[in-house]
Formats: C-alpha cells, structure tokens, sequence
C-alpha cells in the first residue's frame, strides 16, 4: 500500500510541475507571438507603436518629442501636409 501512495505523490509531483512549465513557457511566447498574428485574427493593429527595445521605437519616441515641442499651429499645419492630397483642400467638391 505504502508503494501506491508514493506513486500517486510522484505521479501529482509531476502533473505539477509539468502546469508550472507551461505557464512559463506561454508566458514568454506569448509576448512575441502576438506581433504575427494578423490584424483581422486579433494581432496588433496597423497603428501600434514599435515594441521598446527596438532601434525603430527609439526614432517613434524621438519623433513623438519633436513633436511634442514644436509649436500646436506648426504641428497642425505638418498634419495636414502628410495627409495631403488624401482628403484635399476644397472640400465643395464632395458636397455636390
């Protein structure tokens, strides 16, 4: 009886410790998984800012503070430069 016992112990030991593995392993999976997933299946949109650690989310952050400093009527006008021809300056033109 004593055999069985510990058998059932070691069997549990192991069920365990086998969870507590993979909760770890999903853990770190999972923060780079997600940036392949695409959009439409729940994957980051197309508008997500770069991940830290990379050389392109040191240029957004840079971008971000001259931004940040520049004049709120400099910053509108380069806003309405990038759009550009996407929505266009006359507007009367989509009103007929």
């Amino acid at each position: 009886m004593r055999s069985r016992s510990l058998s059932i112990a070691a069997a549990l030991a192991l069920l365990t410790s086998n969870l507590a593995g993979c909760g770890t392993v999903n853990e770190k999976l999972s923060a780079g998984v997600g940036d392949y997933v695409p959009q439409w299946a729940g994957g980051l949109p197309a508008d997500a800012p770069p991940r830290p650690g990379t050389p392109q989310y040191d240029a957004y952050m840079k971008e971000r503070e001259r931004k940040r400093l520049m004049p709120a009527a400099d910053r509108e006008k380069e806003e309405q430069a990038q759009r550009g021809g996407a929505t266009g300056t006359n507007s009367a033109g989509a009103v007929r």
